[in-house]
Parts: C-alpha cells; sequence; structure tokens
C-alpha cells in the first residue's frame, strides 16, 4: 500500500483537465450564482477563470459568462466547443456529448468590486 501512495504522489499529470482555474459546471449540482461568485473569486486568485461544461450545462456556462461581462467583471478571451465521447456506464457504445470552455480574463473593476464587498463585510 506504501508503494502505491509514493506512485500516486510522483506522477506527473500534465493533462489539462488539471488546470487550477478551470470550473467545471453542472446544472443539477450547484445554483448559478454559486458559479458566479467561484468565477469572481477564480478571477482574483488567477487572473482568468476557464468555465466549462457538457451537454445541457452549456446554457448555465453561457449565462454566467455574460453576467460577469455584462457587469464589467470580466472580458471574454476565448470560446471553445468540441464533442467528446462519454463510456456508458452498461458497456455499450460511447455516447458524444457536446462540450463549451470560456475562458475570462479579469477587468480592473472586478479588483474595485471585490474591495468594496469585503468592506462592507
Amino acid at each position: 500500500m506504501e508503494n502505491l501512495t509514493k506512485g500516486v504522489n510522483n506522477m506527473n499529470i500534465s493533462d489539462s483537465s488539471n488546470k487550477k482555474n478551470r470550473i467545471q459546471v453542472s446544472n443539477t449540482k450547484k445554483p448559478l450564482f454559486f458559479y458566479v461568485n467561484l468565477a469572481k473569486k477564480f478571477m482574483q486568485i488567477y487572473n482568468e477563470v476557464e468555465l466549462s461544461a457538457l451537454g445541457m450545462a452549456i446554457a448555465t456556462v453561457v449565462t454566467i459568462a455574460e453576467i460577469l461581462k455584462n457587469n464589467g467583471l470580466a472580458v471574454e478571451k476565448k470560446i471553445a466547443t468540441s464533442t467528446v465521447d462519454i463510456k456508458n456506464e452498461s458497456g455499450g457504445r460511447p455516447i458524444q456529448k457536446t462540450k463549451i470552455e470560456i475562458l475570462l480574463g479579469k477587468t480592473e473593476k472586478l479588483d474595485e468590486f471585490m474591495a468594496a464587498a469585503a468592506e462592507e463585510n
């Protein structure tokens, strides 16, 4: 067991799914404004955030991005769409799902907004 733990700790994973500034959005697990507030915090820490979603959650990601952009807190840097294969639980053929990734960068207004919010608390 100890060797397994050492092996896991020493793994070098270069997959893009391990980005620290990525938020994978679901439209069933958390309310919309949870993700909006989380994205604000991520932009404050990392200067940018990548919002990612599959299938029906794509509309939620677009809504989050638009809320942040319309309030002047973020600017759109990149949008990427793709199709991914999701393995079926029954072992059948993989199911294709649409995927979107939206990269947002923070604006100066975000820092001012977060500072004002911190003063209120």
